[in-house]
């Protein structure tokens, strides 16, 4: 992921003016890289390394999942909400 997108989804998903790391955009930005990896390993079955990476990031971006849904769970389904997780 190239320095532009990340800075786009940094501003997208930030609490406020100087939010860089709060679990939205951890979230969001996890989300981002989960997909660029999906779409990868479509076409390079058989990279076990990125597939190791993958379910690595999918592990943490549930568990930052599990603790914003215990802390604000208001904001927690807006965040679900707008990123498209749990149909």
């Amino acid at each position: 992921m190239d320095q532009a997108v990340k800075a786009e989804v940094k501003n997208e998903y930030k609490l406020h003016d100087k939010d860089t790391g709060s679990s939205d955009v951890q979230v969001a930005l996890l989300t981002s890289r989960i997909k660029e990896l999906t779409e990868h390993l479509k076409v390079h079955s058989k990279d076990h390394s990125s597939r190791r990476g993958l379910i690595m990031m999918v592990n943490q971006r549930r568990k930052l999942l599990s603790y914003m849904q215990k802390k604000d769970e208001v904001r927690y389904k807006e965040l679900i909400a707008k990123l498209g997780l749990r149909r």
